[in-house]
């Protein structure tokens, strides 16, 4: 809740009736069995939901899966995905670094489209075994966020040593995040 003029309180239905939720999904960007993004993920979205401001939700790419990049944007999938991207505000990406980049399934999700992408906003949250946090994936994500005419957010979050960072329940152990 936010506090505003004479101390009224501010919800997310409050946000919403008046159309003044900014919508914020957040990409999901591995598909990989047993990824622990997945936690660094739930545990960004718990973090944007305490926003009233904010409208969110998680767009995992295990969903927006294609056979081949061909024609995509009339692919059924591709159509469901525009119109989540066209009504975002901004975007919030949480991907593992795999080999000094981002994951292939991401690259192909966000190739469906193009247009939809100008001129929004996009966090990037880099997830990692090692120390780095996912640096270099960062920064080759956000040049192709640039290609799309999208708007990096200079800061990124770096969720290192992933696999001490949460315990088996999701729940992270550092509360310095």
């Amino acid at each position: 809740m936010l506090r505003g003029r004479g101390a009224q309180i501010y919800t997310r239905s409050f946000y919403s009736r008046i159309n003044l939720a900014l919508y914020i999904p957040l990409i999901l960007g591995t598909a990989r069995e047993g990824r622990n993004s997945e936690k660094a993920a739930h545990f960004v979205l718990s973090e944007i939901n305490k926003r009233p401001e904010i409208e969110t939700e998680l767009i995992d790419v295990r969903d927006y899966r294609l056979p081949a990049t061909d024609n995509t944007e009339t692919s059924e999938i591709a159509k469901k995905f525009a119109e989540k991207v066209s009504r975002a505000d901004g975007f919030i990406i949480v991907a593992p670094e795999y080999n000094h980049s981002y994951p292939g399934e991401l690259k192909m999700t966000l190739d469906m489209l193009f247009e939809q992408y100008a001129k929004k906003p996009v966090g990037i949250c880099g997830v990692s075994a090692g120390m780095l946090g996912g640096a270099r994936m960062v920064e080759q994500l956000r040049l192709v966020a640039i290609e799309f005419h999208m708007v990096p957010i200079h800061n990124a979050v770096y969720f290192s040593s992933v696999k001490n960072l949460f315990d088996e329940n999701g729940i992270i152990k550092d509360q310095s995040y």
